[in-house]
């Protein structure tokens, strides 16, 4: 009798230090599964200001290289220079890195993206129009809806194999080279416009003036 009250009571100890070991690994897990959210929000927070980091350059160049610039006088856009300029150089004091964990295939992968897209890069000054046209197949490969024109399914299948993060940093890239190639095409245009302008009119004072 006293033999079993002794094994009732020590198995009474060890039910009591299971159930307590038990509610604090929940608790524990539920602490893990928080921390995790919350990491998860400061990768996305970081590369939130990365990204406004990589806009607000790629605008202050805009502005810098706009046709607006090229039609006020000389004073006022040495002034507006020196403003971007400041601009510039405080948006690049922040810095910000958000790594991204690669397996060995996945850093190959994006090696080999990068090393696609900064051939096309080096190629703007010799043909500006074929390189725009080889980036927008290279920017379809990288979209989930129906391009509208074609797509290079070599990169496509490379980017595939990259990280998802590395995938939208590409697809930025690309949008951001678009963006600045038609601010470029523009500027060109107009510039000719400007100059098929200025030679038509001399032509028709020069005419005025043997008429």
């Amino acid at each position: 009798m006293a033999q079993a009250k002794i094994n009732a009571k020590a198995n009474e100890g060890r039910f009591c230090r299971s159930s307590s070991m038990a509610d604090r690994s929940s608790r524990l897990l539920e602490s893990m599964d928080q921390l995790e959210l919350r990491v998860e929000a400061l990768r996305e927070a970081a590369t939130a200001v990365e990204q406004e980091k990589e806009i607000l350059l790629e605008m202050i160049h805009s502005i810098q290289n706009s046709q607006d610039m090229r039609q006020i006088s000389d004073g006022e856009r040495e002034e507006l220079n020196l403003t971007a300029n400041r601009l510039m150089g405080r948006t690049l004091t922040v810095e910000v890195s958000v790594e991204t964990i690669r397996n060995p295939q996945q850093q190959e992968s994006l090696k080999h993206a990068t090393r696609i897209i900064d051939e096309v890069v080096s190629k703007f000054l010799d043909d500006l129009g074929n390189a725009k046209s080889h980036l927008m197949s290279l920017y379809s490969a990288c979209s989930s809806e129906v391009p509208p024109g074609p797509v290079d399914q070599k990169f496509q299948s490379i980017v595939i194999g990259c990280a998802l993060e590395d995938q939208k940093k590409i697809k930025r890239r690309l949008a951001t080279l678009l963006r600045n190639i038609e601010s470029s095409d523009k500027a060109i245009k107009l510039l000719e416009h400007s100059k098929g302008a200025g030679s038509k009119t001399l032509q028709q004072n020069a005419e005025g003036k043997f008429n």
